[in-house]
């Protein structure tokens, strides 16, 4: 069986070195063991994502030295392929339209007494829409947005369990899924949960390498693999880049551009080197644009 893997960018905005991090793990990976890999490009969050970051993309990954085969998947030039898998779900009887608002959420919350700060809200749900009647469900539809739902419950259900994934390690890891997720969104109508499991199965990938901050997010793609009966792939979170003071490197803490240390003229050799010889991986450079830190890079990054 042929491995294979994939670096799945957003076009939210230019990469920056915690993105090459990734990219050079999956590269390592694939030359390790003869495997293939991959490009998708996952833009169909519409809201934050722009066509304009595409090109940027795939020039910064050329210049780190990071080869793929063409074409490059572009998720939001196969929209059907996530309609078909919304389209088997209601089939199955496990997902359902949600109207509400996070407005309602936290009211409903808490009136049931559990109160929960702002940042929780989107990662649970009291169940306000499940047990709606498909008469009121049927008239909701016609007058309102809504979101899809997995009914966690008819869901684990319909699948053989216990639901495990296995990280590269060999290691069974148990899939905890606590609240009812969402899968369809109602300004994009596919979350990234759905697109994953269904670009991984159409690409036949068997090895995904991500970051830990995704590891919570496997036992509901093991779920979605089950329900569509869709291929097992073997799973490695590797560790995150992350800034002296131990904070995950993001586009919000202005982590340093792919773009800007080309423009400082370091050369994508000493960047690999240093990403990936570290055994705690971090990043010791703050803010790009602090002239500090720009001769901090060259210093230490530079071919002089």
């Amino acid at each position: 069986m042929q491995l294979r893997t994939r670096f799945a960018p957003s076009p939210t905005g230019l990469l920056h070195v915690g993105n090459a991090y990734s990219a050079l793990l999956c590269r390592q990976w694939a030359q390790e063991n003869g495997a293939e890999l991959l490009l998708r490009i996952e833009d169909i969050d519409h809201t934050r994502c722009r066509p304009q970051f595409i090109e940027s993309i795939l020039e910064d990954l050329a210049w780190l030295g990071i080869e793929w085969p063409q074409p490059v998947r572009i998720q939001s030039r196969h929209l059907e392929d996530y309609r078909s898998a919304i389209h088997r779900l209601r089939e199955l009887g496990v997902i359902y339209p949600c109207f509400c608002t996070r407005k309602s959420i936290r009211q409903e919350m808490e009136r049931m007494a559990l109160a929960p700060h702002a940042g929780d809200v989107a990662g649970l749900y009291p169940g306000i829409c499940r047990d709606l009647s498909e008469g009121e469900r049927a008239k909701r539809m016609e007058k309102y947005p809504f979101a899809w739902r997995l009914d966690i419950g008819k869901a684990l259900a319909k699948v053989e369990l216990p639901l495990i994934w296995r990280e590269a390690d060999g290691t069974a890891q148990a899939a905890l899924i606590d609240h009812d997720e969402v899968i369809g969104r109602k300004d994009i109508s596919f979350s990234y949960h759905l697109s994953v499991v269904v670009d991984d199965a159409i690409q036949g990938i068997t090895d995904i390498i991500r970051g830990e901050d995704l590891k919570a997010a496997t036992g509901i793609h093991r779920l979605l693999q089950r329900l569509l009966e869709l291929p097992e792939p073997t799973y490695h979170h590797h560790r995150l880049l992350k800034t002296t003071s131990g904070e995950r490197l993001a586009k919000r803490n202005s982590a340093t551009t792919l773009a800007s240390l080309r423009g400082m003229g370091i050369a994508p050799e000493q960047l690999r080197g240093f990403l990936l010889n570290q055994q705690q991986p971090v990043w010791p450079f703050a803010e790009q644009d602090n002239n500090n830190n720009r001769e901090k890079i060259v210093r230490l990054l530079g071919n002089s």
